[in-house]
């Protein structure tokens, strides 16, 4: 049940029938109705303050329109009543009714018709990923739940540059050392390690000398796209990491099919008919075809940014814009072949050069998750859209912009060895979340004793919590705040973290089965013998509409995990709650409570279970059985 929306609809059809005479037939479109939960100091559920943005329109005072709306509001179901009160319009529920609504109507999302793309992970194809890709990868895993759970149709992409430097240097490092994978471990790390040796060996001018000729022949068969399949092996490596995560993807795009497409010199030519795109003759950029970004982007030191070389190549930011134009369906001509099936069956899909087409990109929206320090030429791809005349799509390029990990306070760099792969960080939370499970149930000694199937379940269980600790820790905090990643307070399992909530949710399904076996079902709850705390429950599950709207709004998944704290936090409180008399006052079982009480809370558990773990899956932390 999304009340506030109901609520809004509800005061909006009032203010479409009120048509004062002296007004255009459109000036309540110019005031957007604002459901407000009231202050707890105040009368009523919920309240809008509409009436003051009516009064200078309507030239009468912001009491007199509070009276008429409340007088010919048709209130929605779940609210008793509507009351001005001064200036104000408030709504009071019907506890029982609403309550009731609440807990017989799970969410379900409404479709917007609307195709969101949300592109993530885009690594290096030339060693494995570390832990300050953990934060991207993440984000962009929880931003396409976020989307898919408000109604969005969601497709993820992963951008490969299988042409650039890092990947030749990579590819080059294996022939110039004379290595080969012997199959333990994995691929990317032992790659991984050969490019950190070859750029402490460049560090030698006289090395770099003689290497570069050599890495330059690299990157000319990747263009030439004869090293496809070596990238591959890198990228399944590095997919089976994000598969540990949870994360899957729709399509792989390489960077060779874009720059293979034409794409770029259709880009190009829209560009031109621009006035702030042109060849220089003269200067610093004599013969490049370049963007003067002043307009967008004033007080740059050079505001001119090269598209072209003189030579004719293109810069990283020309692929960007080109490959922008696609995601939006403006360009046609790719085609896809199946890449692999993913843990969960579904298909993982490339771009190919000899596939077939489907139906890829057509985006109306395009969410791009790149660290801040791409924020330059993520505006500059966002203003090349409105400069071709695609001033729509230009208002809906997103840059998902999110600060960098440090780790134990260092700057991470892959080139100098300062990180910790992200498959070390796995393995790490999940074995941490397996002592401390170890540690609450007892079982140090006894571990080896254990049935197969419960150790089976307690490494389930380990996994669940371990990684959900991770996820959180890159969630729970506005993206634009920098982390710095330290394993005790990443992998703790109290405090503002996943485990705390996965605790309430496991909580929750306990006194469900503990109620189920003393006979207790939901089915005959008297909803009218409950009270505010459980309203308060209800209120706080119904929330998750507007959780959602703030989060595609703001284009970022921390209101989510905020909201699922917030969940747990109300949560633990209604179940840790004593009366005056300093006894429990919300027991579920107590065969001294009427029957119809005892199955109303038993209601209000399991749909506050069912929103624990349904918000958690959001954000792809799956609950365990135990805890």
């Amino acid at each position: 049940m999304d009340v506030k929306a109901a609520l809004k609809d509800a005061v909006t059809r009032v203010l479409e029938q009120m048509q004062a005479p002296a007004l255009g037939s459109d000036t309540y479109a110019r005031f957007e109705v604002i459901i407000q939960d009231t202050p707890p100091d105040k009368p009523g559920d919920y309240g809008t303050p509409v009436a003051f943005l009516l009064a200078k329109a309507l030239k009468q005072s912001p009491v007199q329109i509070a009276a008429q709306l409340a007088a010919q509001l048709e209130l929605p179901a779940g609210i008793a009543r509507a009351e001005a009160v001064g200036p104000y319009l408030n709504f009071f529920v019907d506890r029982a009714g609403y309550i009731k609504d609440v807990v017989g109507n799970a969410l379900e999302s409404v479709s917007k018709g609307i195709k969101v793309i949300v592109e993530h992970t885009s690594v290096n194809p030339n060693k494995e990923l570390h832990v300050g890709h953990l934060r991207n990868v993440v984000l962009g895993d929880a931003m396409a739940r976020v989307y898919r759970a408000a109604g969005y149709s969601v497709e993820v992409q992963n951008y490969i540059d299988d042409t650039g430097r890092q990947a030749a240097d990579s590819l080059f490092a294996q022939a110039h050392y004379g290595e080969q994978w012997d199959g333990s471990g994995k691929y990317d790390h032992w790659l991984g390690e050969l490019y950190v040796r070859l750029h402490q060996d460049l560090a030698n001018e006289a090395f770099k000398q003689g290497a570069e000729p050599g890495i330059n022949a690299v990157m000319h068969r990747l263009e030439a796209g004869e090293l496809r399949t070596e990238v591959e092996k890198v990228v399944r490596a590095q997919l089976e990491t994000c598969y540990a995560l949870g994360v899957e993807y729709d399509l792989l795009v390489w960077e060779s099919d874009i720059v293979g497409s034409g794409f770029l010199d259709k880009a190009m030519k829209l560009l031109e008919q621009s006035e702030f795109c042109f060849r220089l003759s003269e200067g610093k950029y004599a013969g490049c075809f370049v963007m003067d970004t002043s307009r967008f982007l004033p007080g740059l030191e050079d505001p001119i940014l090269v598209l072209l070389r003189s030579n004719g190549t293109a810069t990283y930011t020309a692929k960007d814009i080109a490959q922008q134009f696609w995601k939006f369906g403006l360009f046609e001509g790719l085609d896809y072949t199946e890449f692999e099936s993913q843990p969960s069956g579904k298909t993982l899909y490339a771009t190919s050069s000899s596939g077939s087409p489907r139906s890829f990109a057509h985006a109306g929206r395009v969410i791009n998750v790149i660290d801040s320090r791409q924020s330059h030429p993520q505006a500059v791809v966002k203003a090349a859209m409105a400069i071709a005349g695609h001033q729509g799509e230009s208002e809906n390029s997103i840059h998902l912009s999110y600060n960098t990990v440090l780790l134990e306070g260092q700057t991470i760099s892959g080139r100098k060895g300062i990180t910790v792969s992200m498959d070390e960080v796995i393995e790490e939370a999940i074995l941490r979340a397996s002592s401390a499970l170890l540690e609450n149930q007892g079982k140090n000694s006894e571990s080896s004793s254990l049935e197969p199937s419960q150790l089976e379940q307690d490494e389930e269980n380990a996994r669940r919590i371990g990684l959900g600790a991770l996820r959180f820790a890159m969630l729970k905090n506005e993206p634009s705040r920098q982390i710095d990643f330290h394993w005790d307070s990443a992998l703790a399992l109290v405090g503002d973290t996943a485990p705390y909530v996965q605790y309430a949710a496991v909580r929750a399904k306990t006194i469900q089965k503990r109620a189920a076996l003393a006979g207790l079902d939901s089915a005959r709850a008297d909803f009218t013998l409950l009270s505010d705390l459980e309203l308060t429950l209800a209120k706080d599950i119904a929330r998750l509409p507007e959780i959602l709207g703030i989060a595609t709004r703001d284009n970022s998944p921390h209101p989510v995990a905020q909201y699922a704290l917030e969940l747990a936090n109300g949560f633990n409180g209604y179940y840790n709650h004593k009366d005056s008399s300093n006894k429990p006052d919300t027991k579920v079982i107590d065969p001294e409570l009427p029957d119809g009480l005892q199955c109303a809370r038993l209601a209000v558990v399991e749909r506050m279970a069912a929103a624990l773990e349904g918000t958690l899956n959001i954000l792809g932390i799956e609950v365990p059985s135990e805890m």
